[in-house]
């Protein structure tokens, strides 16, 4: 009977043990998914943004017909590939798709506006003056969401890949979370500032 009672609290505390490892990935888990929300409404806000920005400069720049449509065709990518990530954050297939759509964005947006300096009236003008603003507040809160997106990630996937939470994770199919990694060279170079 004694032996009966000990194999039961063994088998109790291994159930527990389980139970507890599981729901810490699960806690982690939904901490990267929630992380990966915050970029989500920030890139939103960006998509947002960018048929404003081209409206306001499609009337300056008529001879840059060419570098309006790459911007929307970029943007347009770039929504649906942050579409299809949005219901499973943890799809790394998908999350790849995006950083490069992103990549082709910023490399797009940031020919629109080095084209957009050589139009002094566009420059001077208020309403494009407040869009690159938010722009560019957009892009600082959008760095901000990435990174602690990946602090969030990285914790998840060490949490995942630990002893003996690996095997937790093995056994209930926890899938590693993607890093949102910069794939645009362009994106790691550091601003360049001129004085004109």
């Amino acid at each position: 009977m004694s032996l009966l009672i000990a194999v039961l609290i063994v088998l109790a505390v291994a159930v527990f043990w389980v139970v507890s490892l599981y729901n810490g990935l699960v806690g982690l888990r939904n901490q990267f998914r929630n992380a990966f929300a915050q970029i989500d409404v920030q890139l939103k806000r960006r998509y947002d943004l960018i048929p404003n920005l081209v409206e306001t400069v499609k009337g300056y720049m008529k001879h840059e017909q060419d570098t309006l449509e790459k911007v929307i065709a970029a943007r347009n990518s770039a929504y649906s590939s942050q579409q299809k990530l949005a219901s499973d954050p943890g799809n790394p297939q998908e999350m790849k798709k995006l950083m490069a759509a992103e990549g082709q964005l910023q490399g797009s947006l940031s020919r629109l506006l080095a084209v957009s300096e050589s139009y002094p009236e566009l420059r001077s003008s208020e309403n494009m003056a407040r869009l690159q603003e938010e722009l560019a507040s957009t892009e600082n809160k959008i760095s901000f969401a990435r990174q602690a997106y990946n602090d969030s990630a990285t914790s998840y996937n060490n949490g995942r890949e630990m002893f003996p939470t690996s095997l937790i994770a093995a056994m209930f199919h926890f899938a590693p979370a993607e890093l949102w990694e910069i794939t645009n060279v362009v994106e790691r170079d550091a601003v360049k500032v001129k004085f004109t």
